[in-house]
């Protein structure tokens, strides 16, 4: 990309060719311009961080998770669970917003830091994502700017609850993932060079994978964070090994396909199937040790200690009767029996952000400091449009790309998308929120990045090309930070006038 030196040439036909491009060379241009960033995201994830507050209490659904995180510091890991059914999600998210209440205390910074770290740090893993699938630093930087720019990924960063921990997972694990990929090929890459790719039909063994290991780990704490993240990790599995069987076959290995269900498929069981799993257990640490958790020594009370599954340790099997429960109350959780929510929203208005939902409003006597007698001062979750709007065409861009060019990076991409979303359109009668749209938010960040990659055009291109490029992509990303910079009020709870928050509210399904 601009101000990158173009690849190597390589014949087409040579295996190593196919086997993909070098990384870029600019490491520490790259390190340095990512390091900027993250400290930019910081800052705006940090800034004013324990505002608002409901009265000095947790706002929206801050106050389901932010009092059992404090529970937790108090219990030895646990929750009080005066109502189990309210709790409703494994316990990582909320061992994560304890260590933030413990270090900072009991109040609007200390239980909404953790999520702002993982917001943060999702910044930096976007950045070294983009450059890595782009092979361009540039890009990268574009890809930071625009999911620090993004008011749905800002907001989310800024609430004590699960979906920014479940974004940096779920980025994580894609990240490591394709770091998996790029590290197979160079060792294809290796066996063809030293003439050994022949040496049986099916292809080398590739030896320890540990990026594939690591994202086994992260997935399986993905989904110690929301059950949610086991849709990633049956749509990454599935990637790994297609991958895999690309690898083999670009290399030229004779029955590629036979050889990924050879040398691949049982080291991907252990690395995309057990490990998840036990990372997971680990995430229950507190409920494991506890003589008073709920549901812990349900075995031999409500649980019989016969049957087909008694070889199991009887905390596993109090594990799976309690989780049974917490299933129980998602599958009971429908518009139909609970009731319309009056943010609700269905998965179809997701990809533009169509339904924003309100965090936090107060106005009246209570609210000052906006130069007018009737302030506002409100916290909307709501995707920037610049970004959002857009998204149709993006990810119709990347499907022709994918099923057109059979480029690799778009249909990666779109698998991490479809992930977060596809799923949802199952049970329409469930109540859903825009909130599952955060670990989505920057997969939609790098399909932009793709297509701008497009735009800007190759290094070797016109320079009338690139200088038009470079225009086009200059002011799409300076249109999304001047619309972020716009609903940057209504983002963060400062005080504004009446008629400033009407301004705000754009669309009529913006409003209550």
């Amino acid at each position: 990309m601009l101000g990158e030196r173009p690849p190597p040439v390589q014949h087409p036909l040579d295996p190593a060719a196919r086997l993909g491009p070098p990384p870029p060379s600019d490491r520490l241009r790259g390190w340095i311009v990512t390091a900027v960033l993250t400290l930019v995201a910081g800052a705006v994830r940090f800034a004013g961080l324990g505002y608002p507050t409901d009265g000095g209490t947790p706002v929206f659904d801050e106050k389901h998770y932010v009092p059992q995180a404090w529970q937790m510091l108090r219990n030895g890991g646990v929750e009080d669970n005066p109502g189990y059914e309210l709790v409703v999600h494994p316990p990582l998210g909320k061992q994560l917003i304890a260590l933030g209440e413990m270090l900072f205390g009991y109040d609007g910074f200390g239980w909404r830091a953790a999520a702002a770290l993982a917001g943060t740090l999702t910044v930096l893993l976007v950045i070294r994502v983009a450059r890595r699938l782009t092979r361009s630093t540039l890009l990268g930087a574009i890809a930071g700017v625009l999911l620090i720019c993004d008011g749905l990924s800002h907001v989310q960063s800024r609430m004590g609850m699960l979906d920014a921990f479940a974004a940096f997972f779920v980025l994580a694990a894609f990240a490591t993932l394709v770091c998996d990929r790029d590290d197979v090929r160079a060792r294809m890459a290796r066996v063809v060079a030293e003439g050994r790719i022949g040496d049986t039909p099916f292809g080398p063994r590739l030896g320890v994978r540990w990026w594939r290991l690591a994202t086994g780990v992260l997935l399986g704490l993905g989904c110690a964070v929301k059950w949610s993240g086991v849709y990633w990790l049956a749509a990454f599995a599935v990637l790994a090994v297609f991958w895999d069987a690309t690898a083999r076959r670009a290399s030229g290995v004779e029955r590629p396909w036979v050889g990924t269900v050879r040398r691949d498929l049982g080291p991907a069981l252990w690395a995309l199937a057990l490990v998840p799993v036990l990372a997971y257990l680990f995430s229950w640490w507190g409920w494991f040790r506890s003589e008073t958790a709920i549901d812990r020594h349900v075995v031999g009370i409500d649980v019989g200690t016969g049957g087909p599954w008694a070889f199991l340790p009887d905390a596993l099997r109090s594990l799976w009767y309690y989780s049974g429960h917490v299933l129980d109350f998602h599958a009971g959780l429908t518009t139909a029996a609970s009731g319309m929510h009056p943010w609700e929203s269905k998965p179809w208005t997701w990809p533009m952000g169509l339904r924003p939902m309100l965090y936090y409003y107060a106005s009246g006597e209570g609210v000052t400091g906006c130069g007018g007698p009737d302030c506002v001062s409100a916290v909307m979750l709501i995707g920037t449009p610049a970004l959002w709007w857009p998204a149709l065409v993006v990810l119709a861009f990347a499907l022709w790309r994918t099923f057109t060019r059979f480029d690799w990076r778009y249909g990666a991409v779109l698998v991490g998308y479809g992930a977060g979303i596809l799923p949802w359109f199952a049970n329409i009668e469930r109540q859903m929120y825009y909130f599952y749209m955060a670990p989505v938010a920057p997969f939609l960040v790098l399909a932009t990045v793709l297509l701008m990659g497009e735009i800007l055009g190759p290094a070797h291109a016109a320079r009338e090309r690139r200088q038009t490029g470079l225009l086009v992509v200059g002011l799409w990303v300076g249109l999304v930070v001047a619309n972020f910079l716009w609903l940057w009020p209504i983002l963060v709870g400062q005080p504004i006038t009446q008629d400033m928050w009407n301004m705000q509210l754009w669309l009529p399904s913006w409003r209550a």
